[in-house]
């Protein structure tokens, strides 16, 4: 009997050894969980704001297409590996002509997205936001609707206003350049726009209406970023050039970006044949006498 109470001692001692040392492994689990959800958590919060900086002038999440695919669970979608290059330079995956790229540019209007000079441990940061479990926003009760259902209404501003806008007669109030200076549109007069970047005439159709309104809001192209990120459109400006290329989008004439070309050829044509022809007989009489001696 006494045997009996010693054993059972003995067990509810190991018992008690067993749930201590049972709860001190939980313990360091959950500790290196949270250092390891931590850090990861971190990451998805910067890639969250690069998203927000980068990526939402052409995507949503959640919400539909715009100038760029809807990325609610591209995570699972995609391999890593393929998003990581994706992201980090899909010119050159475009280049290479990697099917998905090339199927996903052909199903976006030839659009292609542009290299974002991103980091390596920026497109990691990006991926991790894109695989976590991140919802759309809603408004009030109603769900969501995709961007290319909403209803097509006529594009707001007004297409006067915002082709003085683009050809630099009325001064973007943020301090920017005019499109113009980079830009051309068919029936902007005889100069036409500068070249440095393509022809905005079709861009409405090439777009869409949702997707230019977003471009336009957040200019997602790295030269257009340089510049713009401190002084962005504002809405009414937005609108205004966006209502200006739905109509220039209707134009049937040739855009006339080259004639910048022609016309500084011209002038350098000018400058330099005018003065031969007013003076050229003059010097070749003042290099004669000089080579004969006289006086």
């Amino acid at each position: 009997m006494q045997w009996l109470q010693i054993c059972r001692r003995r067990l509810i001692a190991t018992d008690g050894i067993l749930t201590v040392l049972l709860l001190a492994g939980l313990l360091m689990v959950a500790a290196v969980s949270w250092a390891a959800a931590a850090p990861s958590t971190q990451l998805a919060e910067k890639g969250e704001a690069l998203f927000q900086q980068k990526c939402n002038s052409c995507h949503t999440i959640g919400k539909g297409n715009l100038v760029g695919p809807d990325l609610k669970g591209v995570g699972t979608k995609r391999e890593r590996a393929w998003l990581e290059s994706f992201i980090f330079a899909p010119d050159k995956m475009i280049a290479q002509k990697d099917p998905i790229a090339t199927q996903r540019l052909k199903e976006f209007n030839n659009i292609p997205m542009p290299n974002l000079g991103l980091s390596k441990a920026e497109v990691d940061a990006l991926i991790t936001y894109l695989e976590g479990p991140t919802e759309p926003e809603h408004h009030g009760d109603s769900p969501a609707q995709p961007l290319s259902a909403q209803a097509k209404s006529p594009a707001p501003g007004d297409p006067v206003i915002g082709r003085e806008l683009f050809i630099g007669a009325v001064l973007l109030q943020n301090g920017g350049p005019s499109c113009m200076s980079c830009h051309s549109v068919a029936g902007t007069g005889v100069l036409g726009g500068g070249t440095m970047g393509p022809d905005l005439t079709h861009v409405f159709q090439r777009f869409g209406e949702s997707g230019l309104s977003s471009a336009l809001q957040g200019l997602p192209f790295p030269t257009m970023q340089g510049v713009f990120q401190a002084k962005p459109l504002t809405p009414a400006e937005q609108g205004n050039l966006l209502a200006f290329f739905a109509q220039s989008a209707k134009q049937t004439a040739e855009p006339t970006g080259s004639n910048f070309v022609w016309i500084g050829l011209g002038g350098f044509i000018v400058l330099v044949g005018v003065p031969q022809v007013l003076w050229g007989k003059r010097l070749k009489g003042v290099r004669k006498r000089l080579v004969g001696g006289e006086k």
